[in-house]
């Protein structure tokens, strides 16, 4: 029998390592598995490198992550919104490293490792320092960048429910990066608000088939 689902916290991030990649789901607040990032914390793994969409928010979540010290780098469209001290303090300090990619870019690179896709050309950064060192194509007479694909070793992301096979709705924009990440990482840990029984998702619905997913947490709360 197929069972996705793991009792606690604890034993959803168990075996996240140090030196990992760890996609992070979420836009600022809004579908941040808050709680999976607490368990990242009490679990220890240190020297990560995050994909996320910002740079954390505050103290907490993403922020805590931060400021605990187990990130090495991030890979983020945002990292400097007007609460994100955290991140910047770390950044002047040079304790930090900072991969900046435009916010349509980073989802395509998630996207194109899900799809197994090598790489893709788009005119977005072109002539631009976040193009350095990179190939760059006249294709139709427009330039463009070749950027390539994000992998992930573990995605953390937050649903509203999903089932013991690992299928998963969301709830509105707190859909955001999870279905995506999901995809490309060898591991997807998803935390949900309800876990409900087989068949009760509607398969007209389900936007994270199970076949990406490998745990699944009850935590309850709001999205």
């Amino acid at each position: 029998m197929i069972d996705k689902t793991v009792p606690d916290l604890h034993a959803a991030v168990a075996g996240i390592h140090d030196g990992a990649t760890v996609m992070i789901g979420g836009f600022g607040n809004a579908g941040m598995p808050k709680a999976l990032i607490d368990a990242l914390i009490a679990q220890g793994a240190t020297d990560l490198t995050i994909v996320n969409n910002n740079a954390g928010n505050g103290d907490t979540g993403l922020a805590a992550l931060l400021a605990a010290g187990r990130v090495k780098k991030i890979i983020c469209s945002f990292p400097r919104q007007s609460d994100s001290h955290v991140f910047d303090g770390l950044y002047r300090e040079g304790k930090i490293q900072l991969e900046l990619t435009p916010q349509g870019n980073l989802a395509e690179r998630i996207r194109a490792a899900g799809a197994g896709i090598g790489g893709f050309f788009t005119p977005t950064g072109y002539g631009t320092q976040l193009a350095e060192g990179k190939e760059t194509r006249l294709i139709d007479g427009k330039h463009y960048v070749l950027e390539s694909p994000i992998h992930a070793d573990f995605a953390l992301i937050k649903a509203l429910k999903g089932d013991r096979w690992g299928n998963l709705v969301y709830r509105k924009a707190a859909r955001n990066f999870g279905p995506i990440m999901a995809t490309a990482a060898r591991c997807t840990i998803a935390q949900v608000d309800e876990i409900v029984p087989l068949g009760e998702l509607d398969p007209e619905v389900i936007i994270t088939p199970g076949i990406f997913v490998q745990r699944v947490v009850q935590v309850g709360g709001a999205q």
